[in-house]
């Protein structure tokens, strides 16, 4: 069934959660989907602390092949991005745009009003000196931190298992005072991203899901549209932008 979006005006606020899913019609793969990454590589080996500490090699070239995936050109911002991007552009009132992506895809297609929860395949951080660069290329431990001098310090600037995402204060703010929480995309297995719908139900927010089948989570909604998002994204889309007085 079509979503329905009640009444809104130019002051209400819109907070947008995005997942691997949003991404998948671009060619890049999932996570958590039978078949997706996690299903072939495991977490421990790659996505940790721990693992960098023990075998930096294995997860820069880890990081170094999703990187370089970003810059094949059949990997571009599909439909759902492009629908975000230009509501993100036209609305009038408190906008943001949460994604636990690492890709590029929503800055690509023109979203300004985003945080990248889980950090960014195309930035590089020290773990030394916390400075933090654009970075397109390959990473490997012999690499020494311009800033500090440190070696084998710079790593994927990417919030790993264990790690506290980026933006916590400021998400949860948004979230206190949406009129519309959307999920698309999303697994709702990974927290603290899993329990923003409670967060927003919470503070009066109405709570929608978007995904190709329902979530863990997907009961926790008040409405749920499933189909694919380069579908039934741009559909949502236009149900807000007509729903603005």
């Amino acid at each position: 069934m079509p979503i329905e979006i009640p009444p809104l005006t130019a002051s209400d606020g819109l907070v947008i959660l995005t997942g691997a899913g949003v991404s998948a019609e671009s060619g890049l793969a999932t996570f958590r989907d039978a078949g997706g990454i996690w299903s072939r590589v495991r977490i421990e080996d790659v996505a940790t602390p721990e693992a960098f500490a023990r075998d930096p090699g294995r997860v820069q070239d880890f990081y170094n092949a999703r990187r370089s995936q970003l810059k094949d050109p059949g990997v571009t911002p599909n439909a759902a991005h492009r629908a975000l991007a230009a509501l993100d552009q036209s609305w009038p009132g408190p906008f943001l745009l949460v994604t636990q992506n690492v890709d590029d895809l929503h800055r690509r297609a023109g979203s300004a009003r985003m945080l990248a929860m889980h950090g960014q395949l195309a930035s590089r951080l020290c773990a030394a000196c916390e400075e933090r660069v654009p970075w397109t290329e390959d990473l490997s431990p012999a690499m020494t931190c311009p800033s500090c001098g440190v070696t084998g310090t710079l790593r994927p600037d990417i919030v790993w298992f264990g790690e506290t995402p980026y933006h916590m204060e400021e998400i949860e703010a948004a979230l206190a005072s949406a009129r519309i929480f959307a999920s698309i995309g999303a697994s709702g297995q990974v927290y603290p991203a899993a329990n923003f719908v409670a967060l927003a139900a919470r503070a009066g927010a109405m709570t929608i899901e978007l995904n190709l089948e329902p979530s863990d989570g997907g009961r926790r909604f008040q409405q749920r549209r499933y189909g694919p998002a380069t579908e039934i994204v741009p559909e949502f889309v236009a149900a807000v932008t007509a729903a603005l007085a």
